[in-house]
C-alpha cells in the first residue's frame, strides 16, 4: 500500500472504526471501536459535540435503539451503502432526506411558494411545476443562493425527521437518517452515531464525471460546494472507505452491522 493510496487518518487511532481499501490491498484495515458511553473525568464522553438546544430531540432519539446518521460526499457511494444496510437490517427504519426534499418541492405549497418568492418565476415551468434543472444551475454556482434554498428546505426536512424519530422511540430496530449534507447543516447533533462513506478525491471526481457527463470544472464545482471529505472524516464515528468495488462495500457494511449487533467483540 503506498502513501498516496492511504488517507492520512489511517494512522490516527482517535477514530472508532475505519475500514480501508486500496487497489493494492487484499485485506481490510480496521481501527479500534470507541466504547460508547464511557466516562472521562466523571463526564459522559459519548457525544461531546452535542449542544444544549438539541437535548430535547436527543432524548427522543436515545429512548430506543440508536439513531444513526449516514452521510458522505457526492459520488462516494452512500446510496449503495444504504442499499446494503437495507438488505442486512430489513426491520430497520430509514429516513431519506433527498426523497423528502423531492416530495416537499413537488407537493408542499408553502415550500413552493417560498422558492418562488426567493428565486422568481424562472425556476418554474409553464404549468407551475418546479424546474429542478434551472434551480440547480443557480444554487450550484452561487453559494448565497444555495444557502437560501437550504434555509427553505432544511427546517421542514428536520421536522419530518424528528417525527420519524418520535415514532421510532419504542422500536427494537435501528433508525437510520440518510442525510447527504449532515455536517453542513449541523444534523450530526441529532444522531447517536454517524457513519461516513468516503473515497479519494480522484475516485470521487471520476465517478461524478462518469455519472453526470460533466467536465472536470463542472464536477469540481459541485464537489467544492460541499464540506471537504477530509474534514468529515475527522468528525465521523464510523468511516467506510469506498475506493473499491461494490462487493467490498457490502462486505464492510456487513462487518459494521455485525459490530452493532454484538457479533464482533
Amino acid at each position: 500500500m503506498t502513501k498516496s493510496e492511504c488517507p492520512v487518518v489511517v494512522s490516527s487511532f482517535r477514530f472508532p472504526f475505519l475500514v480501508f481499501w486500496s487497489s493494492s490491498a487484499s485485506d481490510l484495515l480496521s481501527l479500534p471501536l470507541r466504547i460508547h458511553g464511557s466516562k472521562e473525568n466523571g463526564q459522559d464522553a459519548r457525544l461531546p459535540h452535542r449542544s444544549e438546544p438539541d437535548r430535547r430531540l436527543m432524548s427522543v432519539l436515545r429512548c430506543g435503539m440508536p439513531a444513526i446518521g449516514v452521510t458522505g460526499g457526492i459520488s462516494t457511494g452512500k446510496s449503495t451503502f444504504i442499499k446494503c444496510l437495507r438488505q442486512l437490517l430489513p426491520g430497520a427504519t430509514f429516513f431519506d432526506a433527498d426523497l423528502m426534499a423531492r416530495e416537499l418541492t413537488h407537493q408542499d405549497k408553502n415550500v413552493l411558494a417560498e422558492i418562488r418568492r426567493t428565486f422568481g418565476d424562472g425556476v418554474f415551468t409553464e404549468n407551475g411545476e418546479l424546474n429542478r434543472d434551472a434551480l440547480r444551475a443557480i444554487v450550484f454556482t452561487a453559494p448565497e443562493k444555495r444557502r437560501q434554498l437550504e434555509q427553505i428546505l432544511h427546517p421542514p426536512i428536520r421536522r419530518h425527521w424528528s417525527r420519524e424519530a418520535e415514532k421510532h422511540r419504542q422500536s427494537n430496530q435501528y433508525f437510520f437518517a440518510d442525510i447527504p449534507l449532515l455536517y453542513e447543516t449541523g444534523g450530526e447533533k441529532l444522531c447517536d452515531r454517524v457513519v461516513l462513506v468516503a473515497c479519494s478525491e480522484e475516485i470521487q471526481m471520476r465517478r461524478l464525471m462518469q455519472r453526470t457527463g460533466l467536465n472536470q470544472n463542472g464536477a469540481a464545482a459541485i464537489i467544492a460546494a460541499q464540506m471537504r471529505l477530509s474534514e468529515k472524516v475527522k468528525l465521523a464515528d464510523h468511516v467506510i472507505w469506498n475506493n473499491g468495488p461494490e462487493g467490498l462495500l457490502a462486505e464492510q457494511a456487513g462487518f459494521l452491522t455485525d459490530l452493532w449487533l454484538g457479533k464482533i467483540r
